[in-house]
């Protein structure tokens, strides 16, 4: 892949794919799978160790900043189990001093008796799958835990000694109006979350919501919803700062932080992508892994992934539909150092978007502007 500029090496994270869940919700399009009556659960660590002695090379002597267990529900491993793997990357990759290591975790009773246990295997940030704290809404979308359970879940994890927690919630919900969307909100807020993933139901394909679609919000009611929403947050602190994700400030999520900012990340566990920089061959790669978790357990791990260049003229439009996500957008100096590409190379695209009054930039920046991150789609478009 000829480029410009020799590629400077991005922080790496590290992303852990756990696939099962009690049960798929009905909007789901992540690679889960439903759990049987027993998980694999010390046959799959096996597994993600040897996945991730494999990809070793593509840390290049960098330490590990972030680490990310998504699913699926990782919280339904035990604490003993996620203490393996984080020994197992420390021992194989090393970590950052200040590292930050998140777990999803669903509120049902089970996994929050294990909040204390994840806590001492050297989980320091739990993402909380609460969705909604409305008891018909949980029903709908398909949830096993109700609004009791899910403020259950949060003051369990205060009391395990997580103060640094993300919640999870749904707008544009079937049936939901702007005060049970705001309520929603308060109740996050009043929490003590430091960050609020708060993101717009969509129906995708090959979910049971796409088969039997159920009765969304119509778009005045859903301009209504994110209106009300987004003063709520920002009248408590939370400041956007990328689509969907809301932080108090200094608390952003450094494992997304280095994701939108085209940082490098490995990714092992069934379906689990990666994105890695070659510095020496001035080349970057995208890996993933075999989707099926029967499939990922029986073969070989040098047969497990796959990898392919990103292409030249893919690499400006892979930066910045990742980068441009970010409300307060990005170190322009991040564009040459980590695609390899002169600035030039996009000299036109960004003139055309300014005079259209998309997108601001000066030596420092490439952002959005508010007309920009309303249209960002459009925006992203002028890209491609």
């Amino acid at each position: 892949m000829p480029i410009d500029t020799v590629l400077e090496l991005p922080p790496l994270s590290l992303y852990v794919h756990i696939p099962w869940c009690v049960r798929k919700c009905p909007y789901c399009d992540f690679n889960s799978h439903t759990a049987g009556s027993e998980i694999p659960e010390q046959a799959y660590i096996k597994a993600l160790i040897a996945d991730l002695q494999q990809d070793k090379k593509w840390a290049q002597g960098r330490k590990l900043c972030s680490i990310f267990f998504g699913g699926g529900t990782p919280s339904l491993f035990s604490a003993a189990g996620i203490g393996q793997i984080l020994k197992a990357a420390e021992r194989i990759i090393g970590f950052e001093p200040d590292i930050e290591i998140t777990l999803e975790a669903n509120p049902g009773t089970a996994e929050q008796e294990k909040f204390s246990g994840f806590r001492s295997a050297g989980v320091n940030r739990l993402s909380i799958g609460i969705q909604s704290f409305n008891d018909q809404h949980l029903l709908r979308l398909g949830r096993i835990h109700d609004g009791a359970q899910a403020l259950s879940a949060i003051e369990t994890a205060r009391r395990a000694g997580f103060s640094n927690f993300n919640l999870d919630l749904m707008h544009g919900l079937s049936g939901q109006t702007v005060d049970q969307a705001r309520r929603d909100l308060e109740l996050a807020s009043d929490s003590g979350a430091l960050h609020i993933s708060w993101y717009q139901l969509t129906i995708e394909p090959n979910t049971e919501f796409y088969s039997r679609p159920p009765q969304l919000p119509e778009e005045d009611a859903l301009v209504d919803i994110q209106q009300a929403g987004m003063e709520l947050l920002d009248n408590g602190g939370y400041k956007q700062y990328e689509v969907s994700a809301f932080a108090q400030p200094g608390r952003r999520s450094q494992h997304n932080m280095n994701y939108w900012q085209f940082g490098d990340y490995l990714g092992i566990g069934a379906g689990a992508h990666g994105k890695v920089t070659l510095a020496t061959e001035n080349s970057i790669l995208r890996t993933n892994k075999t989707r099926q978790p029967d499939n990922y357990l029986a073969r070989d791990p040098l047969t497990l992934a796959q990898q392919k260049p990103i292409a030249r003229d893919e690499l400006a439009v892979e930066f910045m539909m990742n980068g441009l996500r970010l409300r307060d957008g990005l170190n322009a100096g991040f564009f040459t150092s980590r695609t390899g590409l002169a600035a030039s190379s996009i000299a036109k695209q960004v003139a055309k978007l300014q005079s259209q009054g998309l997108m601001e930039v000066d030596s420092r920046r490439y952002q959005t502007t508010a007309l920009g991150y309303q249209f960002l789609n459009s925006t992203l478009q002028g890209f491609s």
